[in-house]
């Protein structure tokens, strides 16, 4: 197959018209001289943190369920993604059944009461100390991400026997002060949930890790919807990280691309009114953010470039979860989606 005369996008090699051949991977690029050109051509994006999407849920998906799941991420031009937990009992977390090639992101339950969110406190615990309680979460080898509170004393303990099974840590929901979050970059735990939502928030005596996540090379899940964040405040997080250390993230739940009204996550009643998803209190719960519109958002809201786009959209979360992907490169997989120039998609390759 071939896709001609488009301006190829690659977070490595950068921005140059040509034409690509593949099949399921890529074959060969050929540069052109041309200036112009018709289309964007871009790796495929992947969204490590989604509860759900038209009516379909994590915690509740069906076989059945989350295949439609990964078609209707395929028509945003995602080509990988990590259905994601809400705070539950281990016996839940053992009912769900994601297909083979994807991993579950776990969001809870070792997560900092106040700093809850949208979780259930009633199920919250620590990370656990003793070894068959421990064997029983490393033993779900659907597990891909767990967010954990870094403040716990057992943190470290389980921290570093889950990066030995190959799942990845990520910190949130959490109380801890800069200290407690310096302390786990310091042991290799670089990676931060949407930040800076549901984090101890940054003050000039105590930078808490939202002072950790931007003065530490942290990497950041970022929601770009305007309402997670200010457009100003991705901007800022833009600004002070570089495309490097961000990745684009959704946190979206089943009421995303369905009409407002109301709604559950995991055991907990959700209302979405003008699009924004709340509990009862007003807490966010979660968005109805489709990530191409988040692609869009991040390119209105900072400036960047197509090349950085591509870092914060594909290439970043392939690096950090140590995926075959997120380049247009000779022998890469052929996962790419075609846009205009406002950033719509006009065809995606998902092979």
């Amino acid at each position: 197959m071939l896709v001609e005369n488009v301006l190829i996008v690659d977070p490595v090699d950068g921005e140059y018209v040509g034409t690509v051949e593949f099949e399921d991977v890529i074959l060969e690029i050929r540069k052109s001289d041309k200036s112009s050109f018709e289309h964007i051509l871009m790796p495929a994006f992947v969204d490590p943190h989604i509860h759900g999407i038209k009516g379909i849920d994590t915690m509740t998906a069906s076989q059945e369920d989350f295949e439609r799941f990964k078609e209707y991420e395929a028509l945003e031009g995602v080509w990988y993604f990590q259905p994601t937990t809400v705070t539950c009992p281990l016996d839940e977390l053992r009912k769900i059944k994601i297909p083979s090639e994807l991993k579950l992101h776990i969001e809870g339950p070792f997560i900092a009461p106040k700093r809850k969110g949208a979780h259930s406190e009633s199920y919250i615990q620590s990370p656990p100390r003793d070894v068959h309680e421990l064997e029983q979460y490393l033993s779900l080898s659907s597990i891909g991400t767990i967010t954990v509170a870094p403040e716990y004393d057992s943190f470290l303990d389980f921290a570093k026997s889950c990066e030995l099974n190959n799942i990845r840590i990520s910190i949130g929901h959490t109380d801890a002060t800069f200290a407690q979050a310096k302390r786990a970059f310091e042991n290799g735990f670089r990676r931060i949930t949407h930040f800076p939502n549901a984090l101890s928030p940054l003050h000039h005596r105590e930078l808490g890790v939202t002072g950790a996540g931007l003065l530490l090379d942290f990497t950041l899940e970022i929601i770009a919807d305007g309402i997670h964040c200010a457009p100003e405040f991705v901007n800022l997080v833009y600004k002070v990280k570089e495309a490097e250390k961000i990745i684009l993230v959704t946190d979206s739940i089943s009421a995303t691309g369905l009409e407002d009204g109301n709604y559950m996550l995991g055991d907990l009643r959700v209302k979405v009114e003008n699009g924004i998803a709340k509990l009862s209190d007003g807490t966010l719960a979660g968005s109805t953010l489709k990530f191409s519109q988040a692609v869009k958002n991040f390119a209105k809201f900072t400036g960047c470039s197509l090349k950085e786009l591509a870092m914060v959209s594909s290439y970043n979360a392939c690096k950090d979860l140590n995926l075959n992907g997120g380049r247009i490169k000779e022998g890469y997989p052929a996962k790419l989606v075609l846009l205009d120039n406002e950033l719509n998609i006009k065809k995606v390759w998902n092979f």
